[in-house]
């Protein structure tokens, strides 16, 4: 019997098999590397079986892929993918799992408050939305449609019926300050007692910095009464003991002697801020007081401000007098205004004017 003839690549130009050479070493896929592998072993002139040998390949398979590449060339070493499966979750099963996820469960007749991804599957499956699904599966669709497990976050809407005339008056005022005026944003920050504050720090791998659990609050209270000047992004105040509306007309006897202009103060319904003897008192003197709707504090730049004082001069301290408590925060104002940059205007337009969610939603 006559022995069959050998099966090898197609006689290639010089050009050829150097673009094959490089294939089989920086081609774009796995697959195209080893198929090109393959047919650069046989241009060499490894048989078929020498190939599936040593590359531990079927024979059948690197027959056909010469048999491919001699009729076709190069477009023979790409891989034709399969479209796969089909999904057994189609669109709209996916549009009523997330519709379901995000309704109440008690509003679905189940006794909970919350779903778990193990009751969202038991109950997508009792109620026949999907034939079944795994909780990986379940949480890569809701993933995909932007759905998040997160805790909830409380707001407090204002009851104010001028609601909407006070706080566009406020943001005109920010991104609009009268002719001759400075805006100022006044508020009370405490009360500051002695105790130890957890914070955050870069600490050794394993060894957080360590503070006492224990202690008693024998020495009182004191209150940092500052403004905020938007156009510099200064602060100024003070620290008492008490926060009354004296010692509110005190910051803003400071704030009268520093500044020339006629100044609009912003603040909360604090109940010292409407004492009557303190508005009697900036009635003449070039000052006017701008009070937010109630349940809106958010209005007040000054609130973010001391969120900032609070996580760098307080977080992670444990001062044992408030000597050195009031220190530490003089020593914090003093840097803040030492850097201080005017508010930003998207701050002031944008984000403030966008701060109200959707309470109907």
């Amino acid at each position: 019997m006559a022995r069959r003839a050998e099966l090898f690549v197609r006689e290639l130009s010089d050009g050829e098999a150097a673009h094959l050479l490089q294939l089989s070493k920086r081609g774009s896929n796995a697959v195209v590397r080893h198929r090109a592998t393959l047919l650069f072993a046989s241009f060499q002139g490894q048989s078929v079986s020498q190939i599936a040998l040593l590359f531990a390949a079927s024979a059948t398979h690197v027959a056909a892929l010469i048999h491919a590449f001699n009729a076709e060339g190069f477009p023979a070493l790409d891989p034709h993918w399969g479209e796969g499966r089909p999904r057994r979750i189609d669109l709209d099963q996916r549009a009523e799992i997330v519709k379901v996820a995000l309704a109440r469960p008690a509003d679905r007749g189940e006794p909970f408050s919350a779903w778990s991804l193990m009751k969202l599957r038991d109950h997508l499956v009792r109620t026949r939305i999907v034939p079944a699904i795994s909780r990986s599966q379940l949480w890569r669709v809701l993933r995909d449609a932007g759905v998040r497990f997160q805790h909830h976050k409380t707001w407090k809407a204002s009851p104010d019926l001028d609601f909407e005339a006070k706080k566009n008056r406020v943001l005109d005022l920010y991104a609009h300050p009268p002719a001759g005026s400075r805006v100022l944003c006044l508020d009370e920050f405490g009360p500051l007692n002695l105790q130890p504050r957890l914070g955050h720090g870069w600490q050794p791998m394993r060894h957080p910095a360590r503070l006492r659990a224990t202690y008693t609050r024998t020495a009182g209270v004191r209150h940092l009464l500052a403004a905020y000047d938007p156009a510099t992004g200064r602060m100024y105040g003070h620290i008492r003991a008490t926060k009354t509306w004296r010692e509110v007309r005190e910051l803003l006897r400071t704030l009268r002697a520093r500044f020339t202009e006629h100044l609009v103060v912003v603040l909360d319904n604090f109940s010292p801020h409407h004492k009557k003897e303190l508005v009697d008192w900036v009635r003449g003197r070039g000052i006017e007081l701008v009070f937010l709707p109630t349940y809106s504090s958010w209005l007040n730049l000054i609130e973010c401000q001391f969120q900032a004082l609070r996580r760098f001069a307080l977080n992670g301290t444990d001062h044992r007098s408030h000597a050195e408590q009031d220190a530490a925060i003089h020593a914090y104002v003093r840097w803040h205004n030492r850097n201080s940059r005017p508010a930003k205007p998207w701050r002031i337009k944008a984000e403030v004017h966008h701060s109200l969610p959707n309470i109907a939603a």
